[in-house]
């Protein structure tokens, strides 16, 4: 029987920056996607043209990357993805948005959508950019080009237009915030260096070094079995289970028993959410009182010390930082905080992360960043089996050294042929992300540092404000990734903020009709995947590095086109105008086809010349790049630093781990938040979210908001496959299917609910409606609900009320601190309550009445569109 007319080749990983990882194959049959499934290298490659590498450990066990790709069940899912019922069918306007008459910008988020022709759309946009043009300038057209979703390079899904409005002028972008490592970008940087994100960059052999060496990895903060599904695949899941082989000890400190807790962890170490900093303390303080840290490495490998032992044990406010102060702040009893920490001074240490959570995404994240790297310099950072790695983005930036297991010899870049906005790029009209609401009401604002992700630690002490001196201000958004209320900080103050007056037109251009999308003007239709040709990569899934001709599985659905069809077509649009648009489709293309670009982009992706093969490259649809020669011999992680610190210094201004930041001190010398030496925050610059303050009384849980387990980010709460996993919804009494709400046991008990209940997770700014799901996996006094769940908004903005779980509606928008602009996502205060959700539906009828919503899949874009 023939189950399939061709087989395409793609990678699935959702970084979306030109980057990827999770290379799959998927059949295609009668023009539909039927199958997507792993790869098998085997009848295309032998291990000997691969340098095929095998990392030995302990007691004889060996790792090996095996010769079928580690595919995780996001990509497998994906055609649920491609053929969902929330897919934007065609373009849309906002039913009572008038570009000639009345804007009603009050409305966006409730009115609905009628259809209107490709064409149609174009000359509104065509128009809008013109207008604006005319009236304010080019830099008054801010576009949202960062963040993550489908990785494409010729059809990216992230600046196509910047490219067109930079030939028009110019354009404001929003920066790419460091998300996924914010307090290691705006805290430990100024330990250790580490550009440009602030985690360890010098990782290679690691792994093996680990297996070898280390007695015990610390998992702090980290889900290794749901974060790496995104960006890397399983390969992270093997090696953990590789460690335990290997006689390797897993604790896992997180305040929920996590998936890699409940799979790998030997022992759960239960910390309350944002209070890391206070059990980091607690151990120093027993290391300085007992003698058991590296005093000789100290000494000869960092600065600044005596400030930290000096505000450790007290001396400077009068409280030691023993096990016993920090017990009440952190949850975790004294006596274990001493015998974690005895331990770990006795024995070989390693910290692994998989970022995200409230260990780095709260406020004051930047403290808990800099004790670990302290903890690590007090116990001999890059002594055998005493390292940290991340069982995630093994490219990240390119920098093969980030990665713990043999590197290849390229890691390839889609550059040649990426038609979107570049990290770090157009730096003059930039916007750091969680300033945005600000912009778009209007106002005037100053903040340090670009934070894109991509800038040196110097960049953080750069002042910049917004607008500009000539620049009016923002006047329209152009948005590919409208998802910034369901991953960042202030989710209720953003869609306030897209209401306002000042913001005249709202245009986006997504494959889905998802949370900030039904608040636009105009919204285009844009390809998946599979409806595409392009050149893909796959540098983070750890085997092998390759590149890949994407051929196009199938037709476009609906009237969907790609990002770069899309603005190609305002290209042509614009032109009527004449002037700076002239001939802008030629300029923006260059005539060039897809084939042509693709073809650009394989040539200049690193391989060398005589290594690359465009004919045989497009048949087999993939190359894979060997592992460089001689990786056994290449440095291990950090033992050069530990072996001699002149000849391999940090990028710190002394060279050393500084316990006192000279930087700091000298840039910021009044900031209590952020100073030079990291220490335990209570309150501050806009945050008081400690279950010892006032606020306590009246919301007394703390938020753990992590990566989700069956979405990546806001991407796939609307697979129906997921859906039947009991984990991934709650249905209610309604027949609703709820975002998960995690309560210990103890406090659902005292809140008088139990499992199926509909809570209202609530605080100042708003309230979010979830399924409870009562379970031991949660510490108490900790509410547990995954970011990323798709808004079915009730009432906007602050103070509302949000049916689909969208727990960052209510996050704070308050900054890490006031001088680090990180988001701040987790670890911060609410109140529970079970809700009637038939007196809700009496109250809101309409809302409460999506005619086609089913649970087993969610929204239908359908609801939002008035019949024609």
């Amino acid at each position: 029987m023939k189950t399939s007319d061709k087989t395409v080749v793609h990678n699935l990983g959702l970084e979306a920056c030109g980057g990827g990882a999770n290379m799959v194959a998927a059949d295609v049959k009668d023009g539909k996607l039927v199958r997507i499934r792993p790869m098998s290298f085997e009848n295309d490659y032998t291990k000997e043209e691969l340098n095929y590498w095998v990392l030995e450990g302990r007691g004889g066990k060996t790792f090996e990357p095996g010769m079928k790709t580690p595919t995780p069940p996001f990509p497998l899912v994906y055609k649920r993805r491609t053929y969902s019922k929330n897919r934007i069918p065609f373009p849309m306007k906002r039913i009572d948005w008038d570009p000639e008459g009345e804007r009603n910008t009050q409305n966006r988020g409730t009115s609905k959508y009628v259809r209107i022709s490709w064409d149609e759309a174009c000359k509104l946009i065509a128009a809008e950019v013109k207008r604006v043009h005319d009236e304010y300038g080019p830099y008054a057209i801010l576009c949202q080009a960062d963040g993550h979703g489908e990785s494409k390079a010729v059809h990216c899904c992230h600046g196509c237009q910047t490219t067109m409005l930079d030939l028009c002028g110019g354009y404001t972008v929003q920066a790419r915030n460091p998300d996924s490592w914010e307090g290691w970008y705006w805290g430990a940087k100024h330990a250790w260096g580490m550009d440009p994100v602030g985690q360890n960059t010098f990782s290679t052999n690691t792994a093996q070094d680990i297996a070898q060496h280390s007695d015990a990895m610390l998992y702090w903060g980290c889900d290794l079995e749901t974060t790496t599904s995104a960006w890397g695949g399983q390969l992270a899941s093997k090696l953990a289970f590789w460690f335990d082989d290997c006689g390797v000890k897993h604790i896992a400190i997180a305040p929920d028993a996590n998936y890699t807790a409940v799979v790998h962890a030997d022992k759960w170490i239960p910390v309350l959410p944002n209070t890391d900093a206070a059990l980091q303390l607690a151990i120093a303080y027993v290391w300085m009182t007992e003698g058991t840290y590296e005093k000789e490495y100290v000494e000869t490998h960092s600065t600044g010390f005596d400030w930290f032992e000096y505000y450790v044990l007290g001396k400077e406010d009068g409280a030691a930082k023993s096990p016993e102060w920090a017990e009440p702040i952190c949850g975790v009893p004294a006596y274990k905080i001493k015998a974690l920490a005895r331990y770990w001074a006795r024995h070989n240490v390693s910290i692994g992360h998989c970022n995200g959570g409230s260990f780095i995404r709260a406020a004051f994240a930047t403290e808990p960043a800099r004790l670990e790297v302290y903890l690590m310099c007090m116990q001999g950072i890059g002594l055998p089996g005493r390292t940290t790695i991340k069982f995630i983005e093994w490219t990240l930036f390119g920098m093969q050294s980030c990665s713990p297991i043999p590197p290849s010899k390229v890691a390839p870049s889609t550059g040649a042929c990426f038609n979107g906005w570049v990290i770090g790029s157009n730096p003059d009209h930039q916007i750091a992300k969680c300033h945005i609401h600000k912009a778009l009401r209007g106002e005037k604002f100053s903040w340090y540092g670009h934070g894109t992700a991509s800038n040196d630690r110097p960049d953080q002490f750069e002042k910049l404000e917004f607008p500009p001196e000539g620049v009016p201000g923002i006047k329209m958004l152009w948005s590919d990734n409208p998802a910034f209320s369901t991953s960042l900080n202030g989710g209720n103050e953003y869609y306030d903020a897209l209401r306002s007056d000042n913001l005249e037109c709202y245009v986006v251009q997504a494959p889905w009709f998802e949370d900030d999308a039904r608040f636009a003007d105009i919204v285009l239709p844009i390809t998946t995947k599979f409806e595409s040709s392009d050149f893909g990569t796959d540098a983070d899934s750890g085997q092998w590095n390759s590149v890949i001709y994407e051929e196009q599985a199938i037709e476009h659905v609906g009237e969907a086109r790609t990002d770069w069809e899309a603005v190609q077509g305002v290209a042509r649009a614009l032109e009527v105008y004449g002037g700076r648009y002239e001939n802008l489709w030629q300029r923006l293309t260059k005539g060039k086809s897809t084939e042509d670009q693709i073809r650009e982009g394989y040539e200049a992706c690193g391989i060398a010349e005589e290594e690359r093969d465009w004919e045989a490259f497009k048949e087999r649809k993939y190359q894979l790049i060997p592992t460089v020669e001689n990786w056994e011999g290449m440095m291990t992680g950090l033992s050069g630093f530990a072996s001699s610190p002149e000849m391999f210094p940090m990028t710190t201004p002394s060279g050393k781990i500084e316990f006192y930041s000279t930087g700091l001190a000298e840039h910021f010398p009044d900031d209590k938040m952020r100073g030079p030496v990291a220490r335990w925050i209570e309150s501050g610059d806009g945050h008081d979210d400690r279950l010892s303050s006032e606020r306590a009384k009246k919301y007394p849980f703390l938020v753990e908001s992590n990566h989700p387990r069956w979405r990546v980010h806001a991407e796939f709460d609307d697979v129906e496959w997921f859906r039947e996993i009991e984990t991934c919804k709650v249905i209610g009494p309604d027949g609703y299917a709820y975002e998960p709400v995690w309560l210990n046991p103890r406090d659902a008990e005292r809140l008088g609910v139990k499992s199926g209940d509909v809570v209202s997770v609530f605080n100042e700014r708003g309230e979010v409606l979830g399924g409870v799901r009562v379970t031991e996996r949660v510490r108490e006094s900790v509410v547990y609900m995954d970011h990323g769940a798709n808004s079915d908004v009730i009432v906007a903005g602050i103070g509302g009320l949000d049916r689909g779980g969208d727990i960052n509606l209510i996050c704070p928008t308050h900054t890490t601190s006031k001088n680090a602009s990180g988001e701040v996502t987790s670890g911060y205060l609410a109140g529970v309550k079970k809700v009637d959700v038939f007196e809700l539906a009496k109250k809101y009828p309409e809302a409460f009445d999506r005619s086609n919503y089913q649970p087993e899949y969610g929204a239908d874009v359908r609801d939002y569109i008035v019949a024609q």
